[in-house]
């Protein structure tokens, strides 16, 4: 069944609403970034598009950060994360941004599917787009750290892979940022019952993939090191702890904060307008650069 369900259709125009209204205003692109936009990654020419950023004045390869949307499985785009990535890119990284296949049309696992697209493709290019893929890092936010923290299981865990279908290029992923995130699909595709926005990806009989679903059961020390943070006001802020203890208990180099107060809400540094933004994305890059 692909038609949206209402709590889904709900969630999609409030998002939309909070996300216009956070960047209002907010200038197209500094004069130091460099922007290709609606590259093609994929045979899907609606959704499988990416866009690059990276600073002027630096020539050659760069590390690169890949980001992954947020929006609960059925809302997101790239439009909504380009001041972001801009500021990460101002950092000294080229900057992958894309655009995956949603939900209620598209289900588990498309976004991992569309994510290693993108890496293969970015694989393909790094030499015209200054990539150096021996410097990858991957950062997601909500649903994207989701999809983050899947796509790093495969790609350190070939049992995994197996299981998921999935065969990664070879690149060097460094480290990735988990920001605002939960993690634990198995249990997040239980509560179809109650949530029909997990309806609308997992299906209502999402014990049909089987394996697929135990993401947490393969993480194994070789997951690459991760930072995670999250907000005092974030719906999501009970996950951030519990996934940090449980990579560090598997001997993964990690990180998590919690920021601000109960007023910072879920996904909060990605609004460019707050300095408390500026720091949890230094804090994060000091981590990234650590490793990459």
């Amino acid at each position: 069944m692909n038609t949206m369900s209402l709590q889904s259709l709900s969630f999609r125009l409030m998002a939309g609403r909070s996300d216009a209204k956070r960047d209002w205003g907010l200038n197209t692109t500094p004069n130091d970034i460099l922007r290709i936009n609606g590259i093609p990654y994929g045979p899907d020419v609606k959704w499988n598009t990416l866009d690059v950023y990276r600073p002027k004045h630096i020539k050659g390869k760069l590390p690169v950060i890949v980001n992954v949307h947020g929006g609960g499985y059925v809302y997101g785009s790239t439009k909504q994360y380009q001041f972001y990535c801009m500021d990460l890119a101002r950092r000294g990284f080229a900057v992958v941004s894309f655009n995956y296949r949603l939900a209620p049309r598209y289900k588990f696992p498309t976004p991992i599917f569309d994510l290693n697209l993108v890496m293969e493709w970015m694989c393909k290019k790094a030499d015209i787009h200054g990539f150096d893929m021996d410097r990858a890092a991957l950062v997601g936010d909500s649903a994207g750290a989701q999809i983050t923290s899947q796509y790093a299981v495969i790609c350190t865990n070939p049992e995994y892979a197996e299981i998921m279908e999935v065969t990664p290029p070879d690149f060097g992923l460094r480290a990735v940022g988990l920001n605002c995130g939960m993690y634990d699909v198995r249990k997040r595709a239980s509560e179809v019952s109650q949530n029909k926005l997990m309806i609308d990806y997992f299906t209502e009989n999402p014990i049909v993939y089987g394996k697929k679903l135990d993401v947490l059961d393969y993480v194994t020390e070789n997951f690459p090191p991760a930072y995670l943070l999250s907000a005092k006001g974030d719906f999501l802020m009970d996950q951030c702890e519990p996934m940090a203890r449980f990579l560090m208990e598997k001997g993964v180099p990690c990180e998590y904060k919690i920021y601000g107060d109960e007023n910072t809400g879920h996904v909060f540094h990605v609004d460019m307008r707050l300095n408390l933004a500026r720091q949890a994305n230094d804090d994060e890059i000091a981590f990234i650069r650590k490793y990459s």
